[in-house]
């Protein structure tokens, strides 16, 4: 069907966890809606029990028809603190640690026609996000091995497989496929150093000084493509890929070109948001994709998502999800003067989960973790480093969608 086309692709995944909104104009030419949800929970994990945000936002959607059955299209969206900022880093980064009530979380312009697809420009979920959204359904400790949230738990925006900055995107639905390709085009520099919790000004001056502990990067263009095969109206197939390059800098003047790839596949049963069963899986393999707890890059890792639910007639969900990112040991590519050749990195963990739904679109919930990582070291003071944000939690909140 024509409206199962890019557009409706791509709002389903923007307005987590439902793709509800509200119109606000109309007027048969020009639309408006706002959507987003409200989020708050009170979390204890990492030793501590706080009032936090649960990642809020707020959205606008523009739509305006045009000659020819085209149509423009732009969305703003920005995350809101509702609670107040937080010093506290959780993991997953399911709170945005933001000093400003409002801040960028997607902004894109693009044009549509039911034939020929879609195209859009702009910050925005990346082709790669396609493989693997159908596992990122925790309110609170959503999946950390896909492949999206890279550079210790940041939001994909550097590498284009979350929400990338300045990408070029087009969508299309052919019968059961849905292709989206993109190009990444930006030019970045910044600084890297082998040190723990140093400033950015602190890293570039080390690297002006010739110190062996800071580099600087140039990360260019990424480019990424994704194919989704709807087999039938409960199973879904997903297949997609993610490339670019960096050059690394040395203080010693030494020049490295690095590769970033993740390639995988992902296999989806049933709706999430219907009554009954609903299962998800997805497996990736990366090389210089993402960072270890102590921001080092990591050579090469395999990432492993799934997450099995059920919502009963009662209104009630409950879920399990099991995540694993595994490095392995001797996965730090530069040499590092503090980097043991030893060290374990294998983040893993579990996640059970009761959603009650007061409302279709208001829901009270319980989440836990359990955490069974391992971030081995024969430094003791690097392996608590590397552990540190990684801890079992409970949570309850409360989510209200738009």
């Amino acid at each position: 069907m024509k409206r199962t086309h890019a557009a409706f692709f791509v709002a389903g995944m923007i307005s987590m966890p439902t793709a509800n909104a509200i119109e606000i104009y109309n007027d048969q030419t020009n639309s408006v809606t706002i959507g987003g949800f409200i989020d708050a929970r009170v979390i204890n994990t990492q030793g501590e029990t706080e009032v936090v945000n649960g990642a809020s936002r707020i959205n606008l959607d523009f739509k305006r028809q045009l000659k020819n059955g085209w149509q423009a299209l732009a969305l703003l969206e920005w995350g809101v603190n509702p609670v107040g900022s937080s010093d506290i880093i959780y993991n997953n980064r399911f709170e945005s640690i933001q000093d400003e009530f409002l801040y960028n979380r997607l902004g894109y312009v693009g044009l549509k026609h039911e034939d020929y697809g879609q195209i859009t420009l702009g910050k925005q979920w990346g082709a790669w996000y396609d493989v693997v959204y159908n596992t990122n359904y925790s309110l609170v400790w959503d999946g950390n091995a896909a492949g999206v949230y890279t550079y210790n738990k940041d939001d994909g925006a550097v590498n284009g497989t979350g929400r990338g900055d300045k990408v070029l995107q087009y969508r299309n639905t052919w019968g059961k496929f849905h292709l989206a390709l993109q190009a990444q085009l930006k030019s970045d520099d910044f600084y890297t150093c082998d040190i723990a919790d140093i400033s950015r000004s602190s890293c570039e001056l080390l690297f002006n000084q010739g110190n062996a502990a800071a580099q600087r990067v140039e990360f260019n263009s990424t480019y990424g493509a994704a194919i989704t095969y709807n087999a039938t109206n409960n199973l879904k197939f997903t297949a997609g890929v993610n490339r670019g390059e960096f050059d690394i800098v040395y203080a010693n003047g030494r020049d490295q070109l690095v590769t970033d790839l993740i390639y995988g596949v992902g296999l989806t049963y049933g709706d999430f948001y219907k009554p009954g069963w609903y299962a998800s899986a997805n497996i990736n393999k990366n090389e210089n994709h993402d960072t270890d707890n102590l921001g080092r890059l990591i050579k090469d890792a395999v990432g492993l998502e799934s997450i099995l639910s059920y919502r009963f007639d009662n209104d009630i969900r409950t879920f399990v999800a099991y995540n694993v990112f595994d490095a392995g040991s001797d996965y730090v590519i530069q040499p590092n003067f503090n980097a043991d050749p030893e060290d374990v990195f294998k983040r893993q963990f579990a996640v059970l989960g009761v959603h009650y739904f007061m409302a279709e679109d208001t829901i009270l919930y319980i989440e836990a973790r359990k955490d069974f990582s391992d971030f081995s070291s024969n430094d003791a003071e690097q392996e608590t480093q590397m552990s540190q944000t990684e801890d079992d939690g409970i949570a309850i909140g409360f989510n209200y969608t738009l």
